[in-house]
């Protein structure tokens, strides 16, 4: 397993972190074996998903609907002022599996991983965890 620390910077915002990932891949050597990686952000007010990195503002359109859908203006139980950012989290997902393929990401042709921030900047982590063998035919 390799940690990633990631400094955000606005209170929302979504950081591309592909490079980061496919440096710690290479750093973890993987087995030949090993199929896929478990990306896994340890907050409960932050998220990771895999979308288009090309077009910017396909980050800024996903940061404007989560707020709409979930505004910070809306009364919560939650006293601590950041409710909205727990569910704008939940709905995204803190965990996504990349499959890897000799050594390197299998992404599509416009895909990045992103990592989502709901409540900086903080300071914040992925875990970025091999899986898997692949399976071997039986004779």
């Amino acid at each position: 397993m390799k940690t990633i620390l990631l400094r955000t910077k606005r209170s929302r915002e979504l950081l591309d972190i592909t490079q980061q990932i496919e440096k710690a891949i290479r750093e973890l050597a993987l087995s030949a074996g090993q199929t896929a990686c478990l990306l896994y952000a340890p907050h409960t007010t932050a998220a990771i998903t895999i979308q288009e990195t090309a077009d910017s503002a396909v980050k800024e359109d996903l940061l404007d609907k989560l707020a709409h859908l979930v505004p910070h203006s809306l009364e919560y139980k939650h006293v601590e002022g950041n409710a909205h950012a727990h569910i704008q989290s939940s709905l995204i997902g803190c965990s996504v599996i990349v499959p890897v393929k000799d050594g390197k990401l299998k992404l599509g042709t416009w895909q990045g991983i992103l990592f989502c921030e709901f409540d900086g900047p903080r300071e914040r982590n992925i875990w970025v965890i091999p899986l898997g063998q692949a399976p071997v035919a039986s004779v």
